[in-house]
């Protein structure tokens, strides 16, 4: 699991840091506010994050991940004990609370907890930094612009999102949108290519000639 740890004091940061290491975390360390932003998107699958620090206060850095990477788990590390601050900032999307000081065994578990609802919760989820795709509602989100698909289209997009940068080839994107006994025209995949495209842009699939389509890592 890629941690970022969003931490100012030193001896705090240090010694999180290297519990989380000796727990087998790859853990990057930032001590300020608006680099926190500016690192998240990079692939983390959990952030640690105070709510004392320069530069942004964890508030704020917490609204702006809900806004800009909201299927990103946020756990609130702190010593702000207020009732107040703990409602909002599980109001605002945090994931978790955990009041400092605590103990190291307590922290991994609440963390090995959130990694679990959300793979639950992802099980119906799949894409990219740029896709998202709901195999529950039928819908995606990508280029900013979120709309619902058909179930063959749902179908065509997991397909290419299940290996996103390599080719697929018609048949075996076939093979996956239809049924054995379905009656498949020679031009289906393109339309329904086509009707992707419509909605969300032409770079969302992208054609390899002669070999079939993909989608961007």
């Amino acid at each position: 699991m890629r941690v970022l740890l969003v931490e100012d004091d030193d001896m705090v940061g240090e010694a999180l840091q290297l519990a989380l290491q000796q727990a087998a975390f790859a853990v990057d360390w930032i001590r300020d506010g608006a680099k926190a932003l500016e690192a998240v998107f990079a692939r983390y699958d959990l952030v640690l994050l105070d709510l004392g620090l320069p530069g942004c206060d964890g508030m704020t850095v917490l609204q702006a991940l809900q806004q800009n990477a909201p299927l990103l788990p946020v756990m609130i590390v702190s010593a702000r004990d207020g009732l107040g601050d703990r409602v909002r900032g599980l109001d605002l999307g945090a994931d978790d609370y955990i009041l400092k000081p605590f103990d190291m065994p307590e922290l991994l578990a609440r963390m090995r907890s959130v990694q679990r609802r959300y793979r639950k919760q992802n099980e119906r989820h799949v894409g990219t930094d740029a896709i998202r795709l709901d195999l529950d509602s039928l819908s995606m989100c990508a280029g900013g612009i979120e709309a619902p698909l058909s179930q063959r289209e749902a179908s065509l997009m997991q397909a290419l999102l299940a290996r996103p940068g390599a080719i697929r080839s018609r048949e075996a994107l076939e093979r996956e949108v239809y049924r054995s006994d379905d009656d498949v025209s020679s031009n289906a995949l393109e339309f329904l290519i086509y009707s992707i495209r419509r909605k969300f842009g032409q770079s969302t699939i992208r054609n390899v000639r002669g070999m079939g389509w993909a989608v961007a890592k």
